[in-house]
């Protein structure tokens, strides 16, 4: 993600996750509220929980999902009559995250917090949990409720598999799974979430203890084929603005793949159960339009076209990654992501720019 508070960063073209988040509260409320039993022979009311966000970001968005649910489990601990626990919050995100732009807001946080509930609150400690989630960050059975949105998308890294003898590169023209990639280059996106899911799902067995609810939110896809309509148009139109360019060379093209996978319900759910220490409660699907932001507009100011919000939000997210691979100054992304936009624009005379978003909530045994 972009670090600052520029016109390109995240923190100002994030609209998109936040809608995300605010479109899956139903089924974290349903989480939160369940997570909260009423049963006699319970362990409730703890003297403690422990909630971790995993992929949290930076941002304007870093802390909304802890916010609501803390409010979420304060207000049901208070039509029950129980006192309302300390709270600990665990912030995850790659070792690189800006996790000093979130330390930073954490005061308005806590004034928030106070506003919200009537300066009824109990005591909450944050801290940051930097590293990956596809292995162990916590210690056993010490997690009461764990979320993630718009994160378990990318994979921990570019899939192997993707060069054929002699180095031949298999995804010619293509950044991303497409209808002209050969199998192998589906086999090797799909083996590589499979080992990274499994992965996540068990250290999260581990370190959740029993009766602990999560909520999994990411981009997905609701056909089984992943090459099929709409599952990675935003990528297709990337690689298009890459050849289309002409300031990058073909090699350099070919030889970079996105570490991205949309996967469908059916093989989430395969590895969820194969796992074996979960039950799902929830499995929805719903389809977000990437053109519908509000952000980097401004009072007085022309707002940006569908076209130009469509390339800052996909720009937020993966400069960084094509820098690295590309060594792409600041002049050129500029014009990198112009002509992005305009070939985003082309498009949405035409389409509609979706993707499905799953989310699954589940509860460990």
């Amino acid at each position: 993600m972009n670090k600052g508070g520029g016109e390109t960063s995240y923190t100002q073209n994030s609209s998109l996750q936040q809608k995300i988040i605010s479109d899956s509260m139903p089924i974290t409320e349903k989480a939160v509220e369940a997570l909260i039993s009423t049963d006699a022979t319970s362990a409730w009311p703890p003297q403690s929980i422990a909630i971790a966000d995993l992929g949290c970001s930076s941002g304007r968005n870093a802390l909304l999902l802890i916010s609501d649910t803390i409010n979420l489990v304060y207000a049901k601990c208070k039509r029950l009559g129980y006192p309302l626990p300390e709270v600990s919050v665990f912030l995850n995100d790659l070792f690189n995250n800006d996790f000093n732009s979130i330390f930073g807001s954490l005061p308005d946080f806590h004034r928030r917090l106070k506003d919200t509930n009537g300066d009824e609150v109990g005591r909450c400690f944050i801290s940051g949990m930097p590293g990956s989630f596809y292995g162990r960050l916590f210690p056993k059975h010490s997690l009461n409720f764990v979320h993630s949105s718009s994160s378990l998308h990318w994979l921990s890294k570019v899939p192997e598999g993707l060069e054929g003898e002699d180095k031949i590169r298999m995804n010619k023209g293509k950044v991303y799974i497409s209808r002209t990639s050969p199998p192998s280059v589906l086999l090797a996106y799909a083996a590589q979430f499979k080992n990274d899911f499994s992965r996540f799902i068990s250290s999260r067995s581990e370190e959740m203890v029993s009766g602990g609810r999560m909520v999994l939110s990411f981009m997905g896809r609701k056909s089984m084929d992943p090459t099929a309509a709409g599952t990675a148009h935003q990528w297709e139109l990337l690689a298009e603005a890459l050849t289309t360019l002409g300031l990058v060379d073909a090699e350099k093209i070919e030889s970079f793949n996105a570490p991205f996978y949309a996967p469908c319900m059916e093989e989430v759910r395969m590895e969820i159960e194969k796992e074996g220490s979960f039950n799902i409660d929830q499995f929805e699907d719903f389809d977000v339009e990437w053109d519908d932001s509000t952000e980097g507009t401004n009072s007085g100011l022309k707002s940006p076209s569908r076209g130009q919000r469509v390339a800052k939000t996909i720009r937020a997210v993966v400069e960084t990654m094509l820098e690295s691979h590309f060594g792409f100054g600041g002049k050129i992304m500029d014009v990198l992501f112009e002509r992005y936009g305009a070939i985003v624009e082309d498009y949405l005379s035409w389409n509609t720019i979706k993707s499905t978003n799953l989310v699954v909530s589940f509860v460990k045994k």
